[in-house]
């Protein structure tokens, strides 16, 4: 069974720089290409940003391109999102997941598409 562990989350200032972090264990890290997403109160669960298996490949939504960047490492099982140029719309619980993935290259978007989830972290933006 996978599990997938949030860290980093917390207050950050508008302009201000978190690092998220995503800790994968009981499956083959590099078989899953991985995503994380974001829910603000009120709202429906929102893409953030995706990796490819290899790491190859990355996708971003457009409120956080230039701003966000995702990382993986398969030798720690981990990824990371580096999000920069923080702003109060960046408020809301982050969650990452895994997709098992046949294709080293392919980037899922929608949250259907994936299958393990994280318990989620909490960012917080002031203005």
């Amino acid at each position: 069974q996978v599990q997938l562990v949030e860290s980093g989350g917390g207050l950050a200032q508008a302009g201000g720089s978190l690092r998220l972090s995503c800790a994968f264990s009981g499956r083959t890290f590099s078989s899953y290409s991985m995503g994380w997403f974001r829910q603000a109160p009120g709202k429906e669960r929102e893409f953030v940003a995706a990796i490819s298996r290899s790491g190859g490949r990355r996708s971003y939504a457009d409120s956080v391109k230039g701003r966000f960047t995702l990382s993986r490492d398969n030798a720690k099982n981990t990824v990371y999102l580096q999000m920069n140029s923080l702003n109060p719309e960046d408020t809301a619980v982050y969650y990452c997941a895994a997709h098992s993935s046949p294709y080293t290259e392919l980037i899922r978007t929608s949250p259907d598409a994936y299958d393990y989830w994280g318990q989620g972290t909490q960012v917080t933006v002031s203005s």
